[in-house]
């Protein structure tokens, strides 16, 4: 059993890699282009999301697209359980949208350059990079693009649902006035922990709740409405994982 685990996690870091590489002028060029080509780039990555859950038999159930609209910017709120949720989570999202990441990821070759493009890279353990990551996402907001942010801040590698939640999501909602998706993705960690190379094919739902709107909510508001967030995540991750 564990000479086929081992194989199986060889084929899936095969698809990863290989269709990152033949995708990637697509991904790369209108990224670096500027605002007006960037969807184009987004598609890419929706696609290379798509063939690496069909080439892996890791199956995606999305769940809730109707509460998402198009031409709306939303700040998506998200758990996070492995490196499963990303392709999951790209599918389930239509068009384009930044997500912010972890600087370590940079150091995966040719996935570390889509990072550089494609998301806000931010250095957690850096006050003054945190900062201005911020600011860059409210100017990403402003320009009418939606973000994600992993609200637990880094993989949930404990034995809870979730993990407690930042700040910094619920004061960009409150900043911005703009409403909140928020995204539970369920069973991908049993299939790739954190922390472990060993993949699994099986099933991920991944879910949009109901927008949460902020409108009239000030800065006092922020653990009020990270309250709310975290309940209804908890709520949906009940609900579907029945």
């Amino acid at each position: 059993m564990k000479i086929l685990v081992k194989l199986y996690t060889l084929w899936v870091l095969i698809v990863f890699s290989v269709f990152m590489i033949v995708l990637l002028p697509g991904i790369m060029i209108p990224l670096l282009l500027g605002p007006k080509f960037s969807r184009i780039g987004y598609f890419f990555l929706w696609l290379w999301s798509w063939i690496f859950s069909m080439l892996t038999f890791i199956r995606y159930d999305l769940r809730g697209r109707e509460n998402i609209q198009k031409k709306t910017s939303y700040i998506y709120v998200s758990n996070h359980t492995s490196f499963l949720d990303i392709p999951g989570i790209r599918l389930l999202i239509p068009g384009e949208f930044r997500p912010i990441a972890k600087k370590e990821l940079l150091k995966i070759p040719v996935f570390g350059f889509i990072v550089r493009a494609a998301t806000v890279v931010v250095d957690r353990s850096n006050a003054q990079s945190r900062k201005q990551s911020i600011e860059k996402l409210r100017d990403i907001l402003k320009g009418g693009t939606s973000i994600l942010v992993f609200a637990e801040g880094t993989q949930n590698r404990t034995k809870e649902i979730l993990q407690p939640f930042k700040d910094g999501a619920f004061r960009i909602a409150i900043d911005t006035q703009l409403p909140i998706i928020p995204l539970v993705v369920i069973g991908a960690g049993p299939l790739m922990p954190p922390g472990k190379m060993d993949i699994k094919p099986g099933n991920i739902k991944v879910v949009a709740g109901e927008p949460i709107s902020v409108e009239g909510l000030i800065t006092d508001d922020v653990q009020t409405l990270k309250q709310k967030t975290f309940e209804t995540m908890l709520a949906i991750y009940k609900r579907n994982s029945l």
